[in-house]
């Protein structure tokens, strides 16, 4: 039986073990927790989600929509458990980030092609190896990692968001509700007057942040972007980001408000819930200071604080092929936000790409070459060589899968032209048993 090791069992890690296992390879996942846990980490369970528990839009007029259905086709474990583990979120698809990852962990500890090896990885050990150790790979990891990439030097840093009970939030300056009645009142409102807004940005800005070796603010990703270093890019850039209040109409006034703050279901129970978009890295004193500002906060109950931690990314498009291999040495083959693809369904769609490509290399099949009208084959395409300039983390999205060569009236038709182009090839792809198992 063919033999493959993975480094991580991470999302990218576990989906792509997952894969390889199901097609017959034997697979050895290493994974240093819980004897090593990074600064962001606090479960000993796979697939632990450290930053938001929502794997964005579920909708296929929406790249990351069209994303995750490819994968649900392809028999996705990342998938399968989000949807056994969903928590309500409107438009979007949210899990409870316990049981998702519970299920996870538990599919693959008991597969018998899996053999978990609880111990750090300080080396590239012989054979076919997948490394999908994350951004926040170890020290002895990642000075191995630079001895096969020179031009590994690239970083950018990740914010976590703070998460509040429910029962703290005072429900008389708050309402459930969605942006413009769309779906189900799924999120907690939380509406601020003008004074209130331009006092809470004042103490904002000048609030004491926490030391992160190396920071500064050009550094960050625009995606996970700090609530206070957006709110130093001008007094209304907030309002135009996560506290944007269009849409959101007060009950208890009947208008919008100056700004509103979001908070999203982060359990199953219903109990906790995080705040929308406010990654943060100010001390833990700071947060709740500023925080409660914020007047249906005013007594709330933070149960984890913002994190601030870097994140480390390879320079793919000169490093790396298209199915994610180490072009120097294609026994060794990346996956994850390592790569530089950024968000949980991007680094998912990575680990299994590299799986289902592995897999069939080492049985002998042909390659399935993943192409551009397919969102997962962009994406691999984008990180392998699509990409011009200083390269930088990429999300999914309809810019870089290939254009319908014709034109469709309004963005959300085409879009949704795009979609239903990519779903067909890709159910024509499994007629011809290029995914048989």
């Amino acid at each position: 039986m063919a033999e493959v090791t993975v480094i991580g069992a991470g999302l990218a890690g576990s989906e792509c073990a997952w894969q390889l296992a199901r097609r017959g390879i034997s697979v050895r996942l290493v994974e240093m927790k819980p004897h090593k846990m990074t600064p962001a980490h606090v479960s000993p369970g796979f697939a632990e989600l450290v930053c938001s528990n929502s794997l964005r839009s579920d909708e296929l007029t929406n790249a990351v929509g069209l994303l995750k259905e490819e994968m649900r086709r392809m028999g996705s474990l990342i998938m399968e458990s989000a949807e056994r583990n969903r928590v309500a979120a409107g438009g979007a698809l949210a899990v409870d980030r316990e049981g998702f990852s519970a299920y996870i962990t538990e599919k693959l500890r008991s597969h018998p092609n899996i053999t978990v090896a609880e111990e750090e990885a300080v080396s590239i050990p012989a054979g076919e190896v997948v490394v999908a150790s994350g951004p926040l790979t170890s020290d002895a990891l990642a000075d191995t990692i630079g001895k096969l990439c020179a031009q590994d030097d690239l970083h950018f840093y990740d914010a976590v968001a703070p998460i509040v009970t429910l029962e703290s939030v005072d429900m008389d300056n708050a309402w459930f509700g969605s942006r413009y009645d769309k779906g189900t009142a799924d999120y907690v409102n939380c509406p601020m007057s003008k004074d209130e807004y331009l006092a809470f940005v004042q103490e904002l800005v000048g609030a004491k942040e926490a030391e992160v070796h190396g920071f500064d603010d050009g550094g960050v990703f625009e995606g996970c972007m700090p609530v206070e270093v957006m709110a130093r890019r001008g007094v209304d850039t907030l309002r135009y980001g996560p506290m944007k209040p269009v849409g959101l109409v007060d009950p208890h006034t009947g208008k919008e408000a100056y700004a509103v703050v979001q908070l999203r279901q982060d359990n199953a129970d219903g109990t906790l819930y995080n705040m929308v978009g406010f990654q943060t890295h100010l001390t833990w004193g700071e947060q709740k200071r500023v925080f409660t500002m914020i007047p249906a906060l005013k007594n709330a109950e933070f149960v984890r604080y913002g994190v601030m931690h870097r994140n480390t990314y390879l320079n793919s498009p000169v490093l790396l092929d298209r199915y994610y291999r180490l072009r120097t040495d294609p026994r060794i083959s990346f996956a994850g936000q390592m790569t530089g693809v950024e968000g949980y369904v991007e680094s998912t769609a990575s680990g299994m790409l590299v799986g289902i490509e592995t897999a069939a290399r080492l049985l002998g099949k042909e390659a399935v070459d993943f192409p551009q009208e397919t969102a997962i084959g962009a994406l691999a395409l984008y990180i392998s060589g699509g990409s011009t300039g200083d390269f930088q983390p990429m999300n999914i999205n309809f810019g870089i899968i290939s254009p319908l060569g014709y034109k469709v009236r309004g963005k959300r038709n085409k879009n949704a032209e795009i979609s239903k182009r990519s779903l067909e090839l890709l159910d024509e792809l499994m007629k011809k048993g290029i995914f048989q198992i």
